[in-house]
């Protein structure tokens, strides 16, 4: 006959409480976890800082057929923390130059004004362009992604 907690060596005690500390601080961080991840779709911005959420968003854009977008936003973050020249025309000849392989969609304004200073480029050489997809991102692609069944099925998944 099981005789209850009570007659468990002390030991077995303090190692049953700790169990039930440990396991009570993993279901609270999982639960915060899920609570970030949840508000990770409140905005653009939060959402491309969540790993989760810029999954599902990147799967998304894939879908429409504009994930060139999210890649060129990327392609420009990493490359303001660490600039080269490779970098900066590898971004161009893949994402602006008008036979780029994923060409983004910029007014011809923003197009001339980074070939113009492609020969003398620097951390913010992207930055205008970045900002132009960003908004094309925020105002276009992130409200039809915020009714789409990518970002249910991931809110569901939380």
């Amino acid at each position: 006959m099981c005789k209850g907690l009570s007659s468990l060596p002390s030991s077995c005690l303090e190692k049953a409480k700790e169990m039930r500390v440990k396991l009570s601080h993993l279901a609270e961080t999982h639960h915060k976890q899920k609570v970030q991840d949840a508000k990770a779709f409140q905005d653009l911005e939060t959402l491309l800082n969540t790993k989760s959420g810029l999954q599902v968003f990147r799967e998304f854009l894939r879908s429409e057929f504009s994930e060139e977008n999210i890649m060129f936003w990327l392609a420009c973050e990493d490359y303001r923390v660490s600039p080269s020249k490779t970098k900066a025309t590898n971004i161009y000849n893949q994402f602006i130059n008008p036979d780029a392989p994923q060409e983004v969609n910029l007014d011809a304004e923003t197009r001339e004004a980074l070939l113009s200073v492609m020969d003398s480029v620097c951390a913010n050489t992207f930055n205008n362009a970045q900002k132009r997809i960003y908004t094309l991102m925020a105002k276009d692609s992130f409200p039809r992604f915020l009714r789409s069944a990518h970002c249910m099925d991931a809110i569901k998944a939380f």
